[in-house]
């Protein structure tokens, strides 16, 4: 024996840390939208929705990037959209949503 355990369903989740920690950033930055960083907020949402698509893509589970797409559009720091108010605010709590979501439904069989 190796010393390691495996979880007994057989399955590995790639997208839960990048999921998670996609959904804090989004609820932090839903309530830091005056703060002059909110850039690093855009940056960071926008990349994590990037590499959540790929672990969807990966697990061939194509619906996830019905979210995460315009997730990585809307938040892009490069073009950005002015949004604010509370419209932004519930994109923002959405958005979080979605990444938890993903994160922990977002799996792959074991090799």
């Amino acid at each position: 024996m190796s010393g390691t355990t495996r979880p007994a369903d057989g399955f590995q989740r790639n997208a839960l840390a990048p999921g998670l920690l996609g959904g804090l950033i989004c609820l932090v930055g839903a309530f830091a939208l005056d703060w002059p960083g909110y850039t690093v907020v855009l940056y960071a949402v926008a990349i994590l929705a990037l590499i959540c698509a790929w672990f969807a893509i990966q697990a061939r589970q194509w619906w996830w990037l019905v979210g995460f797409v315009p997730i990585a559009v809307l938040w892009n720091p490069v073009l950005p959209f002015a949004f604010a108010g509370t419209y932004w605010m519930a994109a923002h709590v959405l958005a979080g949503a979605v990444f938890i979501v993903a994160g922990l439904l977002i799996k792959v069989r074991r090799a």
